[in-house]
């Protein structure tokens, strides 16, 4: 498979094309090696693709703040923000879990069927 420089006839290097925000989507070197970018509507790099065959891609909520993140190698993250900004989840591939979510207002509360007294626990 041609690269792009390759079906254009390029031959000067490095070879790059820019967005029309003068953000680089794509570089290619003289090797045949190139990376493609894409940018979400804020310049935040929401995909990465080179051409070893990695790729990752992330998410951001309206305030810019990265929100999931996944990549070829299997490595991949989310998270959560309250109104003031402040990290209320995150759960990584690793199994690093942080929840400081609001807890239901029944959490913890005993009731009784049937004679057996429970304990109401969050359901996710």
């Amino acid at each position: 498979m041609k690269t792009i420089a390759q079906e254009l006839g390029i031959t000067e290097f490095p070879f790059e094309i820019k967005d029309k925000n003068g953000k680089e989507i794509y570089y290619e070197y003289s090797n045949g090696f190139w990376v493609k970018r894409e940018f979400d509507s804020n310049g935040k790099e929401i995909y990465y693709e080179n051409s070893d065959g990695y790729w990752s891609k992330r998410e951001f909520d309206s305030k810019g703040r990265e929100t999931s993140y996944e990549d070829s190698k299997g490595c991949w993250y989310k998270a959560e923000y309250d109104s003031k900004g402040n990290e209320i989840y995150f759960e990584d591939s690793d199994g690093t879990i942080r929840d400081n979510r609001p807890k239901s207002s029944c959490e913890g509360k005993i009731v009784e069927v049937d004679g057996k007294k429970y304990q109401l626990k969050e359901v996710k």
